[in-house]
């Protein structure tokens, strides 16, 4: 498949975007219109990424439907991040908000609108008015397709930008330098099956989650964690994998996403006795808490006999009485999934919903800026032609717990925060391109190599199913420390047969097996991170909820984890505290 070293194709380019969802568009807007040539890889053409599927909303203190400002929204944040999140980065993302929205609505995005023509806003768990008084409608909402809509605007401005898009490629391997600095990816592409040097002075990561590596997902198959794979084997560490969030409203038995904007519209959850149980959990804030409180709770009703259908597996989320005008208009795209993948019309009937895994905290480390950044000698290096935005970037916004409708502003806020940096640093520190490093190509092609050369092995499927229903068991929405030490040791095995895997079909062109051994690669990665990391956090925080140590650990766990592929080990860095202008808000007990 590949061809001899010296005689790869290459291509150049000011800046490589690898990932063209939400985040990646956003930054590769910026810089197509400030002159720069940008190539944006995608496996996916760009309207197909994952950004396409989120429903609820994007959050910004407008104040359009209920009195807000921005200083609510980061306590929020801070809060729902069960105090580790980073509160510089928070700040930055609160405040930039409302701009970055109102920059949305300029581009053309189709917001749905109130009666006086402002933007319509809904309201989403976690989210309140003057420090958790009372809920309060934050989220810009486009009905239930906000994430399509906000894809297919930037979609159109970087067409109209005259940004390079190179769709269905893959990244395949970040290029380092004897300096630490990258200086580009190995990418293939998909239609030929030929491998490519793509140069960049700039490399952008903007691919995504990595939620398929668990046996019940929201997330597209092409979720695979190929940013996180391509940081990891590069030697750089992946920061605070052991948070994952489970989205509360999954359909039961599909996985596929319920938008937390049917709570935000008045929906409401049900046990089997038809009591809106979430009334005893979160008395203030009920089915719109933050959303490991809710999967918490969902999951005890039904661990507590009090689940729905047959075999009591389930709870019920209830909309008819909202009335059919409301769900229509509101929620078109969730009636139609609740009919064809719950096969209730939720007009009439209610959906049947477990927690499903949605969303990861964790990622690449980096700074507000969107540069990748190393800890060492106790301080954040920046690594030099590398940033990270998005969904596989840890900024750190989120910290062990996102709150709905921060993820869309995460995009659009660090997509431009990144792109502005990248065209100011342009003129002085980005001349020309940096030599290529013959050892960090030739790594790469060995590794394809050895998968293309392979007669006989694994089926990738085989490995990929066992990663999966591994990490379901192993590291779910409750936690226990011997779980989680035989997932260590699963994990471990699998990574080594994940080194074994082969495919019987060599063709080159669009060769989907290919594809599928690739991203393994990249999955077990991330399972390795995840497990481990969780297995050492001796603390319940935001999504990690152990069993053994039920309570959060301020004293010994206020600090973010930092996994190294090379050594399988981790170190840990502090959270940081000290906002950018305002004062911190220090820890204190979570309730709603």
């Amino acid at each position: 498949m590949v061809a001899v070293k010296n005689s790869l194709p290459r291509r150049k380019f000011d800046v490589v975007v690898v990932g063209a969802g939400g985040a990646g568009m956003r930054c590769s807007l910026q810089l197509a219109q400030a002159g720069l040539s940008v190539a944006v890889l995608s496996k996916v053409f760009p309207t197909r990424s994952h950004t396409v599927a989120a429903q609820g909303g994007v959050s910004a203190s407008l104040g359009n439907m209920s009195e807000d400002n921005w200083y609510w929204h980061m306590y929020d944040t801070v809060k729902g991040s069960d105090w580790l999140g980073d509160q510089d980065a928070i700040e930055f993302m609160c405040r930039e908000a409302p701009n970055a929205v109102y920059e949305l609505e300029h581009f053309g995005m189709p917001f749905d609108r109130n009666a006086d023509g402002t933007i319509y806003q809904r309201p989403f768990g976690g989210h309140t008015a003057n420090f958790g008084e009372k809920p309060v409608q934050r989220a810009c909402a486009a009905a239930d397709r906000t994430g399509h809509a906000m894809l297919h605007t930037l979609y159109q401005r970087n067409v109209a930008a005259r940004t390079h898009f190179l769709v269905e490629w893959m990244a395949l391997d970040l290029l380092r330098d004897d300096d630490g600095d990258v200086v580009g990816v190995t990418a293939l592409e998909m239609e030929t099956g030929d491998i490519y040097i793509l140069e960049a002075k700039t490399t952008v990561m903007a691919t995504g989650g990595a939620g398929r590596i668990w046996a019940a997902s929201t997330n597209a198959f092409i979720n695979t964690g190929d940013g996180l794979g391509m940081v990891a084997r590069s030697g750089l560490p992946l920061e605070d994998m052991e948070f994952w969030q489970f989205h509360p409203t999954g359909v039961a038995g599909a996985g596929v996403l319920i938008t937390e904007g049917v709570r935000g519209e008045g929906g409401i959850l049900l046990n089997k006795n038809g009591e809106r149980f979430m009334e005893r959990y979160a008395p203030t804030l009920k089915d719109l808490a933050p959303r490991d409180f809710v999967s918490r709770s969902m999951d005890q009703e039904i661990k507590e006999g009090r689940g729905c259908g047959p075999d009591g597996s389930y709870v019920v989320l209830k909309l008819d009485h909202l009335g059919s005008d409301v769900i229509n208009k509101r929620l078109p795209s969730i009636r139609e999934i609740a009919i064809k993948f719950g096969n209730v019309d939720p007009i009439k009937d209610p959906i049947p919903v477990v927690p499903t895994i949605h969303y990861q905290m964790g990622g690449i480390p980096t700074n507000y800026h969107g540069q990748v950044v190393e800890w060492a000698d106790g301080a954040n290096r920046v690594v030099n032609g590398l940033y990270a935005i998005g969904e596989c970037a840890a900024t750190s916004v989120h910290g062990a717990n996102r709150l709905g409708t921060n993820s869309l502003l995460d995009l659009i806020v660090f997509g431009r925060a990144a792109g502005n940096h990248i065209v100011a640093a342009h003129p002085e520190r980005q001349k020309t391109h940096k030599p290529l490093p013959q050892q960090s190509l030739e790594f790469s092609l060995d590794r394809v190599n050895a998968l293309e050369s392979r007669a006989n092995g694994e089926k990738t499927q085989d490995v990929g199913n066992a990663i999966r229903v591994s990490m379901q068991r192993h590291c779910g929405v409750f936690r226990t420390l011997e779980l989680l030490e035989e997932g260590v040791g699963q994990i471990a095995d699998l990574a080594e047969r994940v080194k074994h895997v082969s495919f019987k079909d060599k063709s080159k062109v669009f060769n989907t097996a290919r594809i599928e051994a690739l991203e393994l690669s990249n999955m077990i990665e991330v399972a390795r991170a995840t497990v481990l990391a969780a297995s050492k956090r001796t603390e319940s925080r935001g999504a990690h909820a152990l069993d053994d140590f039920p309570t959060r650990d301020d004293e010994n766990w206020l600090k973010h984890s930092l996994w190294y592929s090379n050594t399988n080990s981790l170190d840990y860095k502090p959270v940081q505290m000290k906002p950018l202008t305002v004062d911190s808000f220090p820890p204190k007990a979570r309730t709603f």
